[in-house]
């Protein structure tokens, strides 16, 4: 069987290509840096208990006017902050150029942490926090990851109001979604957008990489990134983080699920990144090949292109030109659904691979280690 026909004779170097109909919604600028180091922080729980929190006061107003929108902007509002990223670009001459975008977060402990997207603060070479109060304060990366489009950011300051998490495996197709952001920059803090849960599960392609989100029809517009879905309830179901952008395309955002998100915040203020199960290997489907200008002629499975010395899959003895065509007896037909599969797993999980090699069946178990830092 013919695998592999090369078109180039450069050696391709595994990276990740962004869905070209997605675009992350925030981090309003003109112009971002990449490659944000998350730097570790205190190891704290993710929690709101004994924590101030601010109280609806909707005295006076009739039952007509108190809305769900209403009391959600009262009790959330003031925990969602106004980020700015200033960041150092290099322009055409390859001089230092300092650039700004503004995204939005959202307090989630009283003494200063605040959860947003890794897109919002990436490249950042100061932060500057805009408090609901009027304050603002520079802000300590803690940790992000680029994965989940998720970030930890510290402030110094105390009795913070704070947002309390609502559980999002119980959200309801249709039930109110009301998101709490900063559209378009600092000028419009605060701003608030309403309308319902149109989708649960979406599964979206980001630069190869499957991600569960919250569809809504709530607009969520540049510079949204990083502020707060909520519910009926005053309670946070997700962070707002991408939105389709295509001619003709309208009402459709997308948020990050609560519980998604205190499970990575968690981490990240344990370690300052998410450790990431993984097989050692660069893989191949027909379409990711294509995009490096190879032609893959396999009719099911992924192609193994490249093998980490030394790592889980070297070890079980897989060969680079092997296709792997199952995870657990599950088929695997791209690269997002193998990441996916893997994804699912723990650091040191066994799973077993079913693969082809010249045409013949085998198997074999493989041991996940922790993803190294450089491959994330």
């Amino acid at each position: 069987m013919s695998l592999l026909n090369h078109k180039k004779k450069a050696a391709v170097v595994a990276s990740v290509l962004a869905l070209s109909a997605l675009t992350f919604s925030g981090c309003d600028a003109s112009k971002e840096g990449s490659g944000a180091a998350a730097s570790s922080g205190t190891a704290a729980a993710v929690q709101t208990e004994n924590a101030p929190a601010a109280k609806a006061d909707t005295a006076g107003l009739s039952a007509a006017r108190n809305t769900p929108a209403v009391r959600a902007a009262k009790v959330v509002g003031p925990s969602v902050v106004g980020i700015t990223n200033k960041a150092v670009v290099r322009d055409w001459f390859n001089n230092p150029v300092e650039t700004e975008g503004a995204g939005s977060g959202v307090i989630f402990r009283a003494d200063g942490y605040i959860v947003t997207n890794n897109h919002v603060i990436s490249g950042a070479k100061e932060i500057i926090v805009s408090l609901a109060d009027g304050r603002s304060l520079k802000g300590k990366l803690i940790g992000a990851d680029e994965v989940t489009d998720l970030a930890v950011v510290k402030v110094e300051a105390s009795d913070l109001p704070v947002a309390a998490f609502g559980d999002s495996d119980e959200i309801v197709v249709g039930e109110p979604a009301i998101a709490i952001g900063n559209p378009l920059g600092l000028e419009f803090q605060g701003s608030v957008t309403s309308g319902v849960i149109s989708a649960l599960n979406r599964t979206l392609d980001i630069s190869d990489k499957r991600v569960k989100l919250l569809q809504t029809d709530a607009a969520i517009n540049p510079g949204n990134s990083g502020g707060a879905l909520v519910n009926a309830d005053g309670q946070v179901i997700g962070i707002n983080s991408a939105k389709v952008a295509a001619n003709g395309v309208e009402g459709m955002g997308f948020s990050i699920p609560s519980n998604t998100v205190q499970a990575i915040i968690k981490e990240l203020m344990e370690k300052g990144y998410v450790a990431r199960p993984y097989l050692g290997v660069t893989i191949f489907d027909p379409n990711t090949a294509a995009r490096y200008g190879y032609q893959l002629n396999i009719d099911k499975g992924v192609y193994i292109f490249r093998l980490t010395l030394g790592g889980p899959a070297d070890k079980a003895g897989l060969q680079r030109g092997d296709i792997i065509l199952k995870i657990d007896d599950k088929e695997v037909n791209s690269v997002s659904e193998l990441r996916q599969q893997v994804g699912e797993h723990k650091v040191g999980d066994s799973v077993k691979i079913t693969f082809d090699r010249n045409g013949s069946t085998h198997t074999a178990d493989i041991v996940l280690e922790e993803m190294p830092q450089e491959d994330r």
